[in-house]
């Protein structure tokens, strides 16, 4: 069973920044995609941002310009840089790969745009 244990989320002022990390719990970085998501109460969970083995990005339109998606498979880890967050970006926030498999959620980690 492998799980991702995400990390970073808070309260924050629009306009301000985040930077969300993922781990996951055995070595599954060689997998060519990840992908980080977010799930707004009352909405589905939905593609943030992906980057694959040679660390092609691709962004939501929502989010494009404001945040930045890396990877470190040495270290098992995917980071998301937020900046410039909305109160549109609350949500929980999860990654996984792409596309995602069921069995492999995590907790996710809580992420509150607000004054």
């Amino acid at each position: 069973q492998v799980q991702f244990v995400e990390s970073g989320g808070g309260l924050v002022q629009p306009g301000g920044s985040l930077r969300l990390a993922c781990t996951a719990s055995r070595n599954i970085f060689s997998n060519p995609v990840m992908g980080w998501y977010r799930q707004a109460p009352g909405n589905q969970r939905e593609l943030v941002a992906r980057i694959n083995i040679g660390r092609f990005t691709s962004y939501a339109d929502s989010v494009k310009g404001r945040f930045t998606i890396s990877r470190d498979n040495a270290k098992n880890t995917v980071y998301l840089q937020m900046n410039s967050l909305k109160p549109e970006d609350t949500a929980v926030y999860y990654c996984n790969i792409h596309p995602a498999r069921g069995d492999y959620w995590g907790q996710g980690t809580q992420v509150t745009v607000s004054s």
